[in-house]
Parts: C-alpha cells; sequence; structure tokens
C-alpha cells in the first residue's frame, strides 16, 4: 500500500513534529511534508497553540508548487474551525492530489471528518503510515482524547536495591549527573510536574526544568491532602503552582494565592486527593503528560489507583541497604500471582547509570 518514497517523506514529517515537543501543548504534535514529482516543494510543523498549524506553514512555503502534489502529515488533518480554520479546506483548495496521514485524530471533533472531507474533494487518502511512532509522539494528546485523562510518566532513580532515600529522607544524589540531565529532558515534553507534599518537606524541590534549555516551564502540581506546604517553599517559585488537598483552609488557601498558587480542594471519602479526581480536571485543563517525581508513599497510591501509564526508572550502580526507603509504597502480596507485570520497552546506559521505560502488561 506504501511506498518506500512514502515512508522516507513521513519518517521526515515525523522529525518536523518533534519540533514542536516542547511548544505544542495542549495541542498535538504535528508535522507536515509535501511532495511533488519527487521534490520536495513544502514543510513545516505545529510550533504552538494558537499558531498556524503544520499543514498551513507547509502549503505557505509551496505556494502555488502544491497544487497535484502529496502532503505527508503526521496526524488527520483537522475539519473544523478552532483557533485557526480547517486544515482539510485549506488542502482542498491548495489543489493537492494525495493526502497520506500517519493516523486519524482521536479528537471528536475530527475522528475522520477530515479525511472524509478530503475524499469528498475527490483527493486520494491513506492513513496509517508510520501509526505507531505517530502515537508516541502524541501519547499524552491520545490519551486525554480517548480516556478524559493525561498521560502520567512515573520517574524514579533508585539504587540497585531498589532504594530511593536514607530513612531520613535523603535522595540527593543516587545517580549521576547525566541520567539527572536526562530526567529533565523527559521533565520539560511535559506539560505538568507532579509531587507530594512528603518530597516537599524532604527535599525543598524547585520542580522545574534545569540543566538543558527549554521554551517554557510546566505546571507545578503538588498532592497535599492536609495542606501543609510551607509558604517559603521553593515549589512556590518561578511556574505557576496547583496544589491538591483534602482539607478546606480559606486562610491559607488565601496566602497561597497571594504567592500565586491554586488550591483545588478534591478530597475522597478517606480523607486524602482524590487522585484520578485530580487527573481528570487536568486533562479538562489541557494537561497531555504527567512528569510525576514523588516519594514512595505517592507513588505507591498512583500504582494502586493503576494512573501510572509508564515508568522512567534510573538505577544506579550502587547498594544503599534494607532500611531505606523503597520506589513503592504497596501492600505485600499473598501470592506472586498478584504481582503487577510490566512490559519494558526501552533500555540503555546513560553515564555510569541504567535507564529502564516500562509500561503495564496488557495479557
Amino acid at each position: 500500500m506504501f511506498s518506500a518514497a512514502d515512508h522516507a517523506y513521513m519518517a521526515r514529517a515525523l522529525r518536523l513534529a518533534e519540533r514542536g515537543m516542547l511548544t505544542a501543548t495542549p495541542n498535538p504534535r504535528v508535522g507536515c511534508l509535501l511532495e511533488r514529482d519527487g521534490v520536495v516543494v513544502g514543510e513545516g510543523w505545529h510550533e504552538r497553540a494558537g499558531g498556524p498549524h503544520a499543514e498551513a506553514h507547509a502549503l505557505a512555503k509551496a505556494g502555488a508548487r502544491a497544487r497535484g502534489a502529496t502532503a505527508y502529515v503526521t496526524l488527520e488533518p483537522c475539519s473544523h474551525q478552532g483557533r485557526t480554520p480547517p486544515c482539510a479546506d485549506a488542502l482542498i483548495a491548495a489543489g493537492v492530489a494525495r493526502v497520506v496521514a500517519a493516523m486519524g485524530d482521536p479528537n471528536p471533533l475530527v475522528a475522520g471528518r477530515g479525511l472524509a472531507r478530503l475524499r469528498a474533494a475527490g483527493i486520494e487518502t491513506a492513513c496509517g503510515l508510520c501509526e505507531d511512532a505517530a502515537r508516541e509522539l502524541n501519547i499524552g494528546f491520545v490519551s486525554r482524547m480517548t480516556r478524559g485523562r493525561p498521560w502520567l510518566r512515573l520517574k524514579a532513580a533508585a539504587s540497585l536495591d531498589g532504594k530511593t532515600a536514607l530513612n531520613n529522607g535523603r535522595s540527593q544524589w543516587i545517580t549521576g549527573a547525566d541520567a539527572r540531565r536526562d530526567g529533565h529532558r523527559w521533565r520539560a515534553r511535559a506539560c505538568a510536574l507532579l509531587t507530594g507534599i512528603g518530597t516537599v518537606k524532604d527535599d525543598d524541590p524547585q520542580l522545574n526544568v534545569r540543566d538543558i534549555e527549554t521554551p517554557r516551564q510546566p505546571l507545578k502540581v503538588v498532592v497535599d491532602s492536609r495542606l501543609d506546604i510551607s509558604l517559603a517553599a521553593r515549589v512556590l517559585e518561578g511556574a505557576p503552582l496547583l496544589v491538591a488537598t483534602a482539607r478546606e483552609d480559606a486562610d491559607k488557601a488565601a496566602a497561597l494565592s497571594e504567592r500565586g498558587a491554586e488550591v483545588l480542594y478534591l478530597p475522597n471519602s478517606a480523607g486524602k486527593v482524590d487522585l484520578p479526581a485530580l487527573l481528570t480536571e487536568l486533562g479538562r485543563r489541557g494537561i497531555n503528560e504527567i512528569h510525576a517525581e514523588a516519594g514512595c508513599k505517592l507513588n505507591g497510591s498512583l500504582v494502586a489507583a493503576g494512573l501510572v501509564d509508564e515508568y522512567l526508572l534510573y538505577l544506579a550502580p550502587c547498594l544503599i541497604g534494607h532500611d531505606a526507603l523503597g520506589l513503592f509504597g504497596l501492600p505485600e502480596l499473598g501470592d506472586l500471582g498478584e504481582r503487577r507485570m510490566l512490559q519494558i520497552q526501552d533500555l540503555r546506559q546513560i553515564g555510569p547509570d541504567i535507564r529502564l521505560l516500562a509500561r503495564p502488561r496488557v495479557d
């Protein structure tokens, strides 16, 4: 169905889409390439929400040369009027002869309508070329559109015996500088960084992107059931902060508001923060990817609630000891058949440390 040239052009479109990795949110990362008679006549990518879509950039560069061309786009062209006009209409008006999409748009406002509009205009369409790669690029957007909540990636650094901190809470630094810098690259692609009040108390983190260049800082989210956060905590500095709590305290909420933080009251029946409700609210706010860096208690709660979509684990070549703090605060199992199975997606060495990327296994 697809030729070697089709694959090559779509691979280029995917590389273009990656240029919007840090800036396209809450929109998807999309790339577009226009080819006619074996020559690339235009290309572009979606840079930021509210700006021109990838197709518009590519068409503007191609001009009249777009007529009769094939458009390779990493996501089905939109068919609705948002902050920008429908891309399907722009492709039709430009006179392209063929449109190849890597994947359909999971947004219910599109969901096949873009390709249908192109076909109705007599344009040849095809979909599914490099679909897996396109889906991975926008895994958070797909999650938000199909599940109503962001993709949650849980990052942790541990020793080879699975310990993340000493009993006194000290954890800086278990892994080396290369692994920490790599972790900040993953932070940068996220829309929100999430941690718990325990980590805020123990480490007083900035919870931001450092060590690498970034055009923006993600939203900070702290899970703090009792609203214990100090008004002097460093997490209050810089990017906006959302504090999710189960305790109503108007005076503390007002004080936090003066520091630029928003307090979100989301209690569950146990008097803790309702984590599924928190993720739903973040999805409603346009958050595609969450990068969680927390202690064993919140890590365990996220796992137990079935909210962790991906594990980003850095393992250092050292041993800390039995009584140190572990990765996940989960109850002891009575049978090995109850264990949570993971599927390793990637395994590589980062400096002296090992980086493991895994997802819950679906049998």
